[in-house]
């Protein structure tokens, strides 16, 4: 049996974790709450540029934009969403299984260090990484969003995918494959990505004659590269929510596990104690037999 000073030893250094991840636990319960709110903020936003898109899809001739021409996949493009910093449970090892799938050529961008870790690791043809703070500013998402639709512009990839974290609820959080283009027409794409509560809407067509400036095809190229991009932006968002979602979660484990193993070596040391006094007290007993 361990000696009493060890247990003590061992109840001291999980107090000591325990406390840290209780503090690591509500500081990630608070930006939890804050990529929540950033996420959600951003579907009216979405639904309103839908609806403009979805006016403009009863006038424009869309078979020859870039983004709706299909074409044989040679090489695909996936942007990998993944966190900084690890302790957020199985969170990025779930994103790894979907890359690991994949056995098609294909050139990898990536979010966050854990991915650019894993994909030089596994010497797969990574592109270009971008940082994104906890905050996830749109500049910053949209250099990676940009570079990714120039390369598919320019033929160098002939898709264009997000694989991330998609939010579901504080305990779930689904690792996705998210095509982004090619579409197979304006109308999917609009669909695709409107949001009433977390559900697709489909924006209403508007058949009135309109007169645009400078003309509809010029504003269609304007639309859809800024709506690309917020569309990644919004998934980048989400995975910023599972990330914080999923190590409030771990921490919470964590700090439960280390109060259950503190009261079993609570009792522990309480039976090692009671045992040594019993020891001493029958030493003394034995002692004062012998000597009378």
């Amino acid at each position: 049996m361990a000696s009493t000073r060890d247990i003590r030893r061992r109840i001291k250094s999980v107090k000591n974790t325990r406390q840290i991840t209780k503090a690591m636990e509500l500081v990630s319960a608070s930006k939890m709450k804050k990529a929540q709110q950033a996420a959600l903020a951003g579907r009216p936003y979405a639904n309103l540029m839908a609806d403009m898109l979805a006016s403009l899809s009863t006038h424009v001739g869309e078979t020859n934009h870039p983004f709706l021409v299909q074409r044989p996949v040679k090489t695909r493009g996936i942007l990998l969403v993944t966190t900084d910093k690890g302790l957020c449970g199985p969170l990025n090892a779930n994103l790894f299984k979907l890359v690991m799938e994949i056995k098609t050529p294909t050139k990898f961008y990536v979010i966050g260090r854990k991915g650019m870790q894993f994909l030089t690791r596994t010497k797969r043809d990574l592109v270009a990484d971008f940082p994104v703070h906890d905050r996830v500013p749109f500049n910053e998402v949209r250099s990676a969003a940009e570079l990714m639709v120039k390369h598919f512009t320019e033929g160098s990839i002939d898709t264009l995918e997000v694989i991330y974290p998609r939010y579901k609820n504080t305990l779930i959080q689904e690792a996705k494959v998210r095509p982004i283009l090619p579409l197979p027409s304006l109308k999917d794409f609009i669909s695709s990505a409107s949001y009433t509560g977390g559900s697709v809407r489909v924006p209403h067509a508007d058949d009135r004659e309109v007169l645009f400036e400078p003309d509809i095809s010029e504003v269609l190229n304007s639309l859809l590269p800024f709506y690309v991009n917020h569309q990644i932006y919004q998934l980048v968002l989400s995975a910023k929510a599972s990330e914080q979602s999923a190590r409030m979660v771990a921490m919470k484990t964590a700090k439960d596990n280390a109060t259950s193993l503190l009261s079993e070596l609570t009792l522990k040391y309480n039976k090692a104690r009671q045992a040594a006094i019993t020891q001493e007290i029958l030493e003394i007993a034995a002692a004062s037999f012998t000597s009378s």
